[in-house]
């Protein structure tokens, strides 16, 4: 199926008030774990390339158009999103390249420098027909505006909204990044009151520590796209763990990255109903589409 529009799945989105799932894309295996529960839930799935993969890749391109190829060959919607990009020259690979959308990351500038630097891009993207999404940051370093105490001023983030003319914007709305136990616990007034006074979705980063009927309620609040990584990486850690410890002498890694990739399509499948998506009858899951590989 050709490459799906990240606007499409995130209007269709806030419009139905269900969650718009965006996972992130580590490696191969990841993706193709990815692509697999969208097709088995028969959902559409945002894949998200974030900066800190392409540098672990060394480049844009390798992993970009790999993930590309399984998005367009796969039988579900899959939309492909450049996260926390803070390089403009990656943008501009990874639009070259056929990427469709892009979250634009100045968040550790100044607010004003923000505004500057995101609206330039933004204005770049849309020349180009390219989705943009921004954060809107008070505080630098990895947290951006997730960090403990930080939160988005709705009648602030409109005007950032305006100045920018972004699509979507990224708000601080009690999550973290990088949490490793689904323990945060969300200010709903908060995301209510940004979903009437921003004209663009909202999208929550950090949502591999938010539980799951908090990312329920966070959605009927009026959250709309859902980034999902460190739980993802986590699922499949753990599966390499346990076959490894299972047998000390297995050296062959496709024998403990397929299961890796089958507990991670496993566990994708059960986040996307969680998000919205309509559930798949479980004994027809297996059937609907073999993991890849």
């Amino acid at each position: 199926m050709p490459l799906v529009p990240t606007a499409s799945i995130v209007d269709a989105a806030r419009e139905a008030r269900v969650g718009a799932a965006a996972f992130n894309v580590i490696h191969l295996e990841t993706a193709e774990a990815l692509v697999t529960a969208a097709e088995r839930m028969n959902a559409p799935l945002i894949l998200q390339i974030s900066e800190n993969c392409i540098r672990y890749h060394g480049s844009l391109l390798p992993i970009t158009r790999a993930t590309l190829a399984l998005a367009e060959d796969s039988s579900a919607r899959i939309a492909v999103h450049l996260d926390h990009i803070t390089e403009p020259e990656l943008v501009h690979q990874g639009i070259a390249a056929g990427v469709g959308s892009v979250m634009v990351d100045a968040s550790a500038l100044p607010y004003e420098e923000n505004v500057t630097a995101t609206a330039e891009l933004a204005a770049w993207c849309h020349d180009r027909d390219v989705y943009v999404e921004a954060e809107l940051g008070k505080v630098g370093g990895k947290d951006g505006v997730h960090a403990p105490g930080v939160r988005t001023d709705p009648q602030e983030a409109l005007a950032f909204v305006r100045a920018t003319g972004v699509d979507a914007l990224a708000v601080a709305v009690g999550s973290s990044h990088a949490m490793h136990e689904r323990t945060a616990v969300l200010d709903k007034d908060l995301i209510a009151a940004l979903r009437a006074t921003l004209p663009v979705p909202l999208v929550l980063h950090g949502s591999s520590g938010v539980p799951d009927d908090e990312l329920r309620r966070a959605i009927a609040a009026g959250m709309t796209k859902i980034n999902i990584s460190t739980h993802l990486v986590s699922v499949f850690t753990h599966s390499i763990r346990e076959e490894l410890g299972a047998d000390p002498a297995l050296v062959d890694s496709r024998k403990y990255m397929k299961p890796a990739r089958e507990a991670v399509a496993k566990e994708a499948a059960r986040l996307l109903a969680v998000l919205g998506t309509p559930a798949t009858v479980p004994g027809q899951l297996a059937a609907q589409s073999p993991t890849r590989g």
